[in-house]
């Protein structure tokens, strides 16, 4: 299935090119899986994975960010609303890859989680520590 060709124009949440690792499960959380977030925005995420998972499944995911000089990571369920082939070149490794996009529609994020990825979003992770107890600076 092809995203919509007005995709830019439908989107509630502005996005932002980001590179994260995630883990996710499928709706039965039979088996881990790894993929990596390249956009994101707070209503949903776009991933790429070698894996064929079909449009409508609803995965479970933990994202994984830099936190100091330790990972740290956030929670969020979303389904898979478009996906579509790619194909990447990497000259540094002499290879390539093939796998899927993947357009993510968050379907539920707990409130701290939620901050969490608007901290994130805003930039701020670069030179602080992300912490609840800093969440009224910002709101």
């Amino acid at each position: 299935m092809e995203k919509p060709f007005s995709m830019k124009d439908r989107r509630k949440y502005p996005h932002i090119f980001i590179d994260l690792p995630l883990e996710y499960r499928d709706g039965d959380g039979s088996c881990l899986r790894g993929a990596m977030v390249v956009n994101a925005g707070e209503g949903g995420f776009l991933i790429e994975s070698p894996r064929d998972i079909p449009v409508g499944t609803e995965l479970s995911m933990t994202v994984l960010y830099p936190k100091g000089f330790e990972l740290a990571n956030f929670k969020v369920a979303a389904k898979i609303v478009w996906k579509e082939p790619y194909w990447r070149e990497d000259l540094k490794r002499d290879r390539s890859s093939k796998g899927y996009q993947y357009g993510l529609e968050f379907i539920q994020i707990l409130d701290e989680d939620r901050w969490k990825l608007s901290f994130i979003l805003s930039k701020q992770f670069e030179s602080q520590e992300i912490s609840p107890s800093l969440s009224s600076q910002y709101y």
